[in-house]
């Protein structure tokens, strides 16, 4: 909060938004439970100059990476920066949740996922130079295949989806590949395909799903019936919080769920009742805010378009771990059409 707040070291936007707050943040904000008396104020990430969320505290010394959007499900998007020191900090630390997964190093990567002003392609491609592969990648506009769906044009955003399917199956049939990056809709499309099934289960050692829900039932098909060979690992993520988290490794594998903990106490997840904002009890479903506090940003309270069931965070970790993610059905006034991302 002293970074944050403070005049020769916090960013021009929280710097302005301290007066209107009715606490000072420097003195109030003591525990992580506190980060809840903030506003909501993402939706102003969509208009305001992106040099005025990064903290005059680097004193123009910081490497900025990109300006990255949300997907814009629900309208124009969201944009935060992305620093090359917190980018590097939370990639050691998903490493190291898939080194505890088991995932191999040294192997090629595919990766299916949006790249250009989406964070989830680029963060893919950086993980996998440390992990010591090559990434191979086939673009997807998740933003056109949405507005086709909402135009009610299903033909139109078939053809686009397989057109990406496509292009993997050409990746897989022609390449060595160990890990495979798809989101659950591309993975059902995959799946409906023979031969692609089988060089999946020839080639690739694990599957890891993200960037759109993926139910206990239809995972638990894919990993015992779709692709036995294989390993299924689940990510869960957003862009306003400049990154995600890894399943846990250790958690029940029973009816497909998985458990998704935070980067604590960087990026932390509540669980809370939609209508009253409390939070719900351990093994209640809810809806996600999370929080992100870092050096290079301070985004607190912001609710999510998910619902989640809350689980115990892991020991010395602060907020909740999350389960069983789905989207809700309408988030700020707009229906939620996941599409394929």
């Amino acid at each position: 909060m002293e970074w944050h707040f403070g005049p020769k070291t916090g960013s021009r936007f929280w710097l302005e938004k301290a007066g209107s707050l009715g606490f000072d943040p420097r003195c109030d904000i003591r525990g992580h439970a506190d980060l809840r008396r903030f506003p909501n104020v993402v939706a102003e990430f969509r208009h305001i100059p992106i040099e005025d969320l990064i903290p005059r505290g680097y004193e123009g010394k910081t490497d900025v990476v990109g300006a990255f959007d949300s997907g814009g499900t629900t309208g124009a998007p969201k944009r935060v920066p992305l620093l090359s020191d917190w980018m590097s900090r939370s990639l050691r630390w998903k490493s190291a949740r898939m080194d505890e997964l088991g995932l191999p190093r040294g192997v090629n990567w595919l990766t299916l996922a949006p790249s250009g002003p989406h964070i989830f392609g680029r963060l893919m491609a950086e993980v996998t130079r440390m992990r010591e592969g090559i990434c191979f990648t086939v673009d997807l506009d998740p933003r056109w295949v949405r507005k086709c769906l909402s135009a009610g044009q299903a033909e139109e955003a078939d053809r686009y989806a397989e057109h990406v399917v496509d292009q993997a199956e050409s990746i897989l049939a022609q390449q060595d590949i160990g890990v495979l990056v798809a989101t659950p809709p591309l993975l059902g499309r995959m799946a409906e395909r023979d031969k692609l099934v089988d060089l999946v289960n020839e080639k690739v050692a694990v599957i890891m799903w993200g960037g759109a829900h993926l139910d206990a039932d239809t995972r638990k098909v894919l990993q015992e019936e779709v692709f036995p060979d294989v390993r299924l690992c689940g990510q869960y993520g957003s862009t306003m919080i400049l990154g995600g988290s890894m399943e846990r490794a250790e958690a029940p594998r029973t009816a497909g769920q998985c458990v998704f903990d935070s980067f604590s106490p960087y990026t932390t997840f509540s669980v809370v009742d939609p209508s009253s904002q409390l939070e719900v009890a351990e093994g209640e479903r809810g809806q996600v805010v999370m929080h992100h506090v870092s050096k290079s940003l301070l985004l607190p309270n912001n609710p999510e378009r998910d619902l989640a069931v809350r689980i115990a965070a892991r020991p010395g970790s602060l907020g909740d771990s999350v389960a069983d993610v789905t989207p809700v059905p309408v988030f700020e006034a707009a229906e939620v059409i996941e599409g394929v991302y």
